[in-house]
């Protein structure tokens, strides 16, 4: 007799799929692309924490992005369920983004990569580590003559 999850093709709740080396691989990567673009990980952070943001927001909040890249890093969040949009019919028009509580179920996982990254020898953390720094794009770059 068939098990009515192996009917439906779905997996009760609690139980993970099992996966093989290749399938693994192939599902890190196709959510590694979720998160892929410069500034998603920015938005992100930006509305960790359950924080409702308006656009303006986060584009003040954001400096060196231009308001047509927020736009469509928002879509593409939105698109991959991970940011939800709320958009106020008023005038001045009104939109706001959060997470869904999938996109805030995140912030644990990009956690537990920062503590991975912390553990790695000196050479390579200095690499992936920017402890207190202020972001690149603001500091303005030194000659290269």
């Amino acid at each position: 007799m068939t098990r009515t999850d192996e009917k439906v093709r779905y997996l009760p709740e609690g139980k993970r799929a099992s996966y093989t080396a290749r399938s693994a691989a192939q599902s890190v990567q196709n959510v590694l692309r979720v998160l892929e673009g410069r500034w998603k990980l920015v938005i992100l952070f930006q509305l960790f924490g359950g924080q409702v943001r308006r656009f303006s927001d986060l584009e003040r909040a954001i400096p060196g992005i231009s308001q047509k890249m927020l736009i469509q890093q928002l879509r593409q969040l939105e698109n991959d369920g991970v940011v939800a949009r709320i958009v106020h019919h008023q005038v001045p028009p009104k939109v706001e983004y959060h997470l869904t509580e999938w996109g805030q179920s995140l912030c644990p996982a990009l956690d537990a990569l920062l503590i991975w990254a912390e553990g790695a020898p000196a050479d390579v953390r200095s690499q992936l580590i920017q402890e207190g720094q202020e972001d690149a794009a603001q500091k303005p770059e030194a000659d290269a003559t």
